[in-house]
């Protein structure tokens, strides 16, 4: 077949026009249907190693073997937190995130584009019809007659077809590129949408992190004040000091502080969501959450995952490797303008001064043959265009690569967060424990007369600072928990204890 393309390339003499028009049509349509004469290769994936396991998930105990049972999660990876008001915000993300409708638009956009270029395989069919009256001029025959030749009308009415052969591979580059460019703009709104929602997610949990912050704060400020009017009390029947009233006031208005201030940082996370799912931050408001937990709180188990898997499951890998297969096919179409173009054109019409007579038979035209086209001389444009090209592909490819590292990387930072900070937390929450055992040994003796105030109020710091880095490490695990799901691409197969809300 490559042989008959060059054939009619390098003899479109007479034999061309004699044969049957089904015969050439047939030709030609069988070497378009067979590539042409492909002047680059077909697209090979990027190979890139991957190790053979995640380093860091050997020694995080909620990294368990995923089950079939798994797959119950449908897609829906946040209900393993059992959060009723989690699952609204995330729906009212999903449908009015404006990053996520940019990217719908986009991934549209492609599809349009990539209709555009499977276009290119079919005749272009183009209808014309057209009356003018014209003028010519009496000097233009230069015989030296000055008389003006009488108007003259032109009637025009005829189809006229187009069919580019597809010799050299460049339609279907065009058709491989546009597919893929669709495709890599798929996998950019999964990743959108993926994005927006683990963000949600971090924000909501660290609001609702906030509002236990709030709480312990209040509550703290509320035993405080008792404090202080026992301080008041043995001040009044001189067993205690001044300076030791000033110790509990300073104490209790800093805690106080504390807590105005978280108001602020909340504020500032309950904003970010509204923006996340589409209002104006005047629109949107939380009740406050404060979030439940003990000694057995539990995150959410993550099923085993290998590495190689990753590369099917994150969306951002899956559109680099796309760009990768896209920039492959635009080296093709850039290689095809170095070689000459073929158009098979045909028009059928009528043609007349007479508008009377411009369906008689006399005023019938038509036409058929091959147009070859080829620029012999360009300054060296299409080959730096190639050059660019293939420039264009290394740099998809090396950025595919990349991302894929930066995707290793993102699972194992998430899973080293989580198995380091279960065991700060485990160690936290005993710090927390017997704080809370000093602070009331020390408040008994406080009241009995044996150790004086400033004794107290150190313990009552350590107790408080000791609650709140508790539910500060709540809130890293938290986030780190999200991460990681995002960082696996989604993860639709995790499940595993609820935590407590």
């Amino acid at each position: 077949m490559a042989l008959t393309c060059i054939n009619l390339i390098l003899k479109p003499h007479e034999s061309f026009f004699r044969m049957k028009p089904r015969l050439l049509i047939s030709l030609l349509a069988a070497s378009t249907l067979a590539g042409g004469c492909t002047v680059w290769p077909e697209y090979l994936r990027p190979t890139i190693e991957t190790p053979a396991a995640y380093k860091e998930a050997k020694a995080y105990p909620g990294w368990k073997v995923a089950e079939p049972g798994d797959q119950k999660a449908g897609g829906a990876w946040w209900k393993v937190y059992d959060d009723a008001q989690l699952d609204s915000l995330l729906t009212d993300a999903a449908n009015a995130n404006h990053s996520i409708q940019q990217a719908e638009a986009r991934y549209r956009q492609a599809e349009a584009l990539s209709r555009v270029a499977r276009a290119s395989l079919f005749p272009s069919l183009t209808g014309n019809a057209a009356a003018t009256r014209s003028q010519r001029s009496g000097t233009s025959s230069g015989s030296g007659k000055t008389a003006q030749p009488a108007p003259q009308n032109s009637y025009n009415l005829g189809v006229t077809a187009g069919w580019e052969v597809d010799l050299w591979g460049r339609i279907k580059n065009g058709i491989e590129s546009g597919d893929a460019t669709l495709a890599a703009n798929a996998a950019d709104l999964n990743a959108a949408i993926l994005s927006v929602q683990t963000t949600v997610a971090q924000d909501y949990f660290q609001l609702r992190i906030l509002d236990s912050q709030f709480k312990l704060l209040n509550d703290t400020a509320d035993a405080y004040e008792k404090s202080l009017k026992l301080t008041n009390n043995r001040y009044a029947v001189g067993l205690a000091s001044r300076t030791e009233i000033a110790q509990a006031e300073t104490q209790l208005r800093t805690t106080r502080a504390q807590a105005i201030d978280i108001n602020a940082q909340r504020a500032q996370l309950e904003h970010a969501i509204a923006v996340l799912i589409g209002l104006a931050p005047a629109d949107f408001s939380l009740p406050p959450m404060p979030l439940a937990y003990d000694a057995n709180f539990k995150l959410p188990d993550t099923p085993a995952s290998l590495p190689s898997e990753l590369l099917e499951r994150r969306p951002d890998i899956a559109a680099a490797e796309r760009r990768a297969a896209a920039a492959n096919a635009q080296i093709g179409i850039a290689k095809a303008a170095l070689f000459p173009s073929l158009t098979l054109g045909a028009t059928l019409g009528f043609q007349s001064s007479s508008l009377s007579n411009l369906f008689s038979v006399p005023s019938r035209i038509w036409s058929l043959g091959p147009e070859l086209a080829l620029s012999i001389f360009d300054g060296g444009q299409r080959k730096g265009q190639t050059d660019a090209a293939i420039a264009a592909y290394d740099l998809s490819v090396s950025v595919y690569k990349q991302t894929v590292l930066d995707g290793f990387q993102e699972v194992e930072d998430n899973l080293a967060s989580l198995r380091i900070l279960e065991d700060e937390f485990k160690e936290q929450q005993a710090a927390v424990r017997f704080a809370r055992e000093s602070l009331q040994q020390t408040d008994n003796r406080y009241k009995a007369g044996t150790v004086d105030y400033l004794s107290v109020v150190i313990v009552q710091t350590t107790a408080l600072t000791a609650e709140r880095n508790a539910l500060t490490l709540l809130g890293r695990r938290l986030t780190a928990s999200v991460g990681l799901i995002k960082a696996l691409g989604g993860n639709p197969d995790i499940s595993g204890t609820k935590p407590a809300n």
